[in-house]
């Protein structure tokens, strides 16, 4: 094990980088729908899967994807070569109950999930790099993007590698989110900086699913509800650094970092410069 999303209260999506030696793994049954996508892979071997009644044979090249749904028992994995790194995404059941709220569903498409390997999709290995910088380097809306991060994954998952009839795309819902209702959520954010902000809550509080009041979010502001919530705790930092004199271990708790360290870093990512060096500037 590299590095773990353990310890970051992450509740829609569990990742692993993990280092793989040759060897053979038998897995025991899938609790939730994993992802494994080879970051830093091995460009000769093999991993040889057999599961559900399926044998697979894949170079993990860097990029390559491999799925496998829930239920899957006594999988057997042969790797003939190292694979020097390896992302373990896990999806909740829950995750895939959720499209419900946006497509005519005669059940949750969680069990249609087909057993994949040697998968090359460019979406799904950007959002996973995407999910690997945020568990690596935590930014204050980490908790947000996970939770954006597994429902565009889900959907991915449930559109193009489930059984056909597991998704049967209905009509678009007539709920909007009309500038009523967005300025109610932009209200609520700005009053809750310094709290805990998911985007179910704001989605509830819009009348419309999380999956729809994402995609309505981002076309009405032009960027994720996450990364609105992550510009505007830095914004409201900024100002703490210039008119206070609170330290940066406080600022750093208000803008929902677990550690100084944490906030430094990342404020140094946003403005080229550390936070205490931005006090003495603008002061």
């Amino acid at each position: 094990m590299l590095a773990s999303s353990a310890g970051r209260g992450w509740s829609t999506i569990a990742a692993e980088l993990r280092s793989h030696p040759a060897g053979r793994i038998v897995s025991v049954a899938q609790q939730s729908v994993e992802i494994v996508i080879a970051v830093c892979g091995a460009d000769d071997g093999f991993v040889i899967r057999t599961g559900a009644g399926r044998r697979q044979q894949a170079r993990p090249t860097s990029g390559t994807i491999w799925l496998a749904p829930i239920g899957i028992g006594d999988e057997e994995i042969t790797i003939t070569a190292p694979i020097p790194e390896a992302l373990h995404l896990y999806l909740p059941a829950r995750q895939f109950n959720l499209l419900a709220d946006r497509y005519n569903l005669a059940g949750s498409p969680v069990h249609a999930i087909q057993y994949r390997g040697g998968l090359n999709d460019e979406l799904i290995r950007q959002i996973g790099l995407s999910v690997l910088t945020e568990m690596m380097r935590e930014t204050s809306t980490g908790r947000m993007f996970a939770e954006v991060s597994s429902l565009m994954l889900a959907a991915r998952l449930a559109h193009d590698y489930a059984d056909s009839s597991a998704l049967d795309p209905g009509p678009g819902r007539s709920h909007r989110l009309d500038n009523a209702r967005l300025r109610r959520v932009l209200d609520h954010i700005e009053r809750h900086l310094e709290d805990e902000i998911v985007v179910a809550g704001l989605a509830e509080m819009a009348h419309l699913s999380t999956f729809h009041f994402t995609r309505m979010f981002t076309a009405a502001i032009g960027i994720p509800p996450y990364r609105y919530v992550s510009r505007r705790r830095l914004e409201n930092a900024m100002a703490m650094l210039a008119v206070g004199r609170l330290p940066l271990s406080e600022i750093a708790h208000r803008s929902r970092f677990s550690s100084q360290a944490s906030f430094s870093r990342a404020f140094r990512r946003a403005t080229g410069m550390p936070p205490g060096e931005y006090r003495r500037l603008v002061r």
